[in-house]
């Protein structure tokens, strides 16, 4: 019977972790973006069925649904810790020992699991319009950039605690990495936006393929850092109320 009443209040908390967590991802001006990157994916998917001299590979495919998945991600990692503030929650989250940690790791999860249903969605269209992509494997190369940007940004807000402030962050954040582009060129393993299947032609798979999962690697460590350093930021209490 206790483990029973004590499944149920768990299912009870979980359900209401997702359903006040999903109205946080959806809240704003979520939809915009959402529009947004639909737009950009049909537009440019439209283009290259329509012109003629247009060559789809895979590595296009890549660079396409990328865009779309960091769209998705932005306004409510951007944004989430604001929207707490603004609504008086994080005055609640704070209130119950270690809640304001579960809130958010839920929802970072269902922000990441919406981006991949979405793009999941998009890259089936993407195999059936343009060329036919690995979906899952490309799915599962595409969420390290996204999910390591991601909680960069979540960083960056309990850092910074306003989402224009963070959104201008991580804009400044991204045009660095466009300028150093030759850069990375030369030491590809550290790009944040590799592309697997853009295989230099001077360059053999095997050694290619190695690179890649060194790249897959360092962004994993991002990930887990930046993550940390976020949750270890709502630690401090008198910076948020």
């Amino acid at each position: 019977m206790q483990l029973k009443r004590l499944l149920k209040n768990m299912a009870s908390v979980v359900t209401s972790l997702i359903r006040y967590n999903l109205k946080i991802i959806f809240a704003g001006k979520f939809i915009y973006f959402l529009i947004a990157a639909l737009a950009i994916f049909f537009l440019v998917t439209l283009g290259n069925l329509f012109n003629e001299e247009a060559l789809p590979s895979q590595a296009m495919v890549y660079q396409l649904l990328l865009v779309p998945g960091l769209l998705l991600i932005f306004y409510p990692i951007a944004f989430g810790i604001q929207h707490d503030v603004d609504s008086r929650m994080i005055e609640i989250l704070f209130g119950i020992p270690n809640y304001r940690y579960k809130v958010w790791l839920v929802r970072l999860m269902l922000i990441y699991a919406v981006t991949f249903a979405i793009l999941l969605v998009l890259a089936f269209l993407s195999s059936l319009a343009l060329i036919a992509v690995p979906v899952f494997d490309m799915l599962f190369h595409l969420m390290f950039p996204i999910v390591f940007l991601g909680c960069a940004a979540f960083m960056v807000s309990t850092i910074i605690r306003n989402g224009s402030g963070t959104a201008v962050v991580m804009v400044i954040l991204g045009m660095i990495c466009l300028i150093g582009r030759e850069m990375f060129e030369r030491i590809p393993k550290w790009n944040i936006f590799l592309n697997p299947y853009d295989l230099p032609q001077d360059m053999n798979e095997v050694v290619w393929a190695t690179i890649v999962v060194d790249n897959r690697i360092y962004l994993f460590a991002g990930i887990i850092i930046a993550l940390l350093f976020g949750l270890l930021n709502l630690q401090k209490r008198e910076k948020f109320l």
